[in-house]
């Protein structure tokens, strides 16, 4: 063997020693950096609706040097579910950050119209029917339960099988603004009725200011059948 091709084997030895600590330093990095992620993403969907899965979209951390200890959050402003984003802060070891893509999928009941409802109808059981699907994928304020939903008055025109959303209801009115209303008050132990007139309109569940015959104003909440319930 020359000393040419002795120098070179030696120098390719050398390179290949420095070389594999850094890569398998970045290796470990990387597959603890996906632990994290994965332990962060588990917590996280646990208070999901549905059957809740994620996937961790891509996860490079190659070019980062090797750390101890990880912080795992939430990017500030990304979905809870659908495409979001987690971030993994090097807290020791180093001093990096990495954005994570991640996509949370959550299958569960959502509600569509079950048949064609008309502007300002108010909604009964056969008009609402529950289907199952990625609640990621649909539109914000999607209604999940029936009970958001049968009773309430439909803002617009529905068609069949579009899913419902808490912006096309709104509640039915039983009080009208004028109105003589029976004002029932009750608490632990006792239960008083009075009348007076309400100076607004409302729907159920929502609050009812009146003005009773000596003339004070109590707020309540409307009830279903119409009257003004106060709760002590």
């Amino acid at each position: 063997m020359t000393a040419g091709s002795k120098a070179a084997s030696v120098a390719g030895i050398l390179l290949a020693l420095a070389m594999s600590p850094r890569l398998s330093c970045a290796q470990a990095d990387e597959t603890a950096i996906r632990s994290a992620v994965e332990n962060h993403l588990q917590r996280q969907v646990r208070g999901l609706p549905g059957k809740a899965s994620f996937v961790i979209e891509s996860l490079s951390a190659a070019q980062f040097p090797p750390c101890q200890t990880y912080d795992v959050f939430t990017t500030p402003g990304a979905r809870a579910w659908g495409r979001s984003s987690v971030t993994v802060k090097c807290l020791a070891g180093a001093s990096w950050s990495l954005l994570v893509p991640v996509r949370i999928q959550v299958i569960g009941p959502y509600l569509v119209s079950a048949r064609a409802v008309s502007a300002g109808q108010t909604l009964t059981a056969a008009d609402v029917s529950v289907q199952e699907g990625d609640l990621a994928e649909l539109p914000a304020g999607t209604l999940t339960d029936s009970a958001q939903a049968v009773g309430q008055v439909a803002k617009s025109t529905l068609a069949t099988g579009r899913p419902l959303r808490g912006d096309m209801l709104k509640a039915r009115v039983v009080v009208q603004q004028g109105q003589t209303v029976k004002v029932v008050s009750r608490g632990p132990g006792f239960e008083a009725a009075n009348e007076g007139k309400a100076m607004n309109s409302g729907g159920v569940g929502q609050v009812v200011q009146v003005r009773l015959a000596n003339g004070q104003i109590v707020s309540g909440v409307a009830s279903s059948d119409g009257h003004v319930e106060i709760r002590f």
